[in-house]
């Protein structure tokens, strides 16, 4: 299967990065390169794009599309490692980082990687395709582990009757597919949850969170990012779901926060300065019109935020 991806809010990543023909740039997710194309497009002969991806898969699909950028390269790397990449490049700070959060269409759509529940195919999950896979998790985490993981990155109601039937299903079997999970969490909630959507899909997400540890890689990741901004440079995330943008702005929040001296000191005495200014108040969503050409950006925001030049 062809590695496809549509780029989201592609317009409003390229406006917030403010691009510059002879800056140095970094793509976080290469993916299917779309982003990355059009940063490598706007740049310069002095310009750069260093494009990074966990996945073999999506380093392979990216090299080919940007093969045609003679100032683009793409590194397999997962973006928590982004300053080992850039010090291994010689590079000190760039001008301005992408990154675009979550799971690609083809991953999803490619049976066999096993992150969707609407095909058979080996419980497995990972973005790297190394390490422990989801089938991994299923069949030998704690009842109370699996509803922690459940509740927690999934924000699953359900939590503690689908870890109690998968503990109960794998002392009978391995639980092996993602059909096999998918029949247990169905079983495992009630008949209205069944109707209003698919039930699998808080499930799913918890477990692929936990495999690839996405939370702690996006924790490190920002951090990574933001300090390897040059002073105006621009840090641009897009995340699809409520924890990750919270995660996200908290970050931005903490970097742009000004005095932390107690509420009742009468002046500041600590003479901390914001680290960053946030370029929008509020998350960019997709218009409407792309939403109707690409489903996927329903759930997409956008934040940017801006290295202040003191910090």
């Amino acid at each position: 299967m062809e590695f496809s991806h549509i780029p989201v809010l592609l317009d409003e990543c390229m406006e917030g990065l403010d691009i510059r023909p002879d800056g140095i740039y970094v793509d976080g997710t290469a993916g299917g390169a779309g982003h990355s194309s059009a940063i490598a497009a706007r740049l310069g002969e002095n310009g750069r794009l260093i494009a990074l991806d966990r996945d073999p898969d999506a380093v392979k699909t990216a090299s080919e599309r940007l093969s045609v950028y003679p100032n683009a390269q793409v590194i397999h790397s997962n973006y928590s490692q982004m300053r080992d990449v850039l010090d291994d490049l010689g590079i000190d700070k760039v001008d301005g980082i992408l990154m675009d959060l979550g799971v690609s269409s083809y991953q999803l759509d490619e049976e066999s990687r096993g992150f969707s529940y609407h095909s058979d195919a080996p419980l497995d999950m990972r973005m790297s395709k190394e390490g422990m896979s989801a089938a991994d998790v299923v069949n030998t985490y704690s009842e109370s582990e699996l509803a922690r993981i459940l509740f927690e990155y999934g924000e699953e109601k359900f939590s503690r009757r689908i870890a109690s039937n998968i503990v109960r299903k794998r002392e009978e079997a391995p639980i092996e597919t993602t059909l096999q999970l998918a029949d247990i969490v169905r079983d495992s909630v009630p008949q209205k949850a069944r109707r209003d959507k698919n039930p699998c899909k808080k499930t799913f997400q918890a477990i692929r969170i936990a495999v690839n540890g996405e939370f702690d890689h996006l924790s490190r990741g920002l951090e990574e990012a933001f300090f390897s901004l040059k002073p105006g440079g621009r840090l641009a995330v897009i995340t699809f779901h409520s924890l990750e943008d919270r995660i996200v702005k908290q970050k931005f929040a903490g970097w742009c926060k000004g005095c932390i001296c107690p509420p009742d000191f009468p002046q500041c005495v600590c003479g901390h300065k914001p680290k960053g200014t946030l370029v929008n108040r509020k998350p960019i969503e997709a218009e409407e019109k792309e939403v109707e050409r690409n489903n996927r950006s329903r759930s997409a925001k956008l934040r940017i935020i801006e290295r202040s030049a003191d910090n």
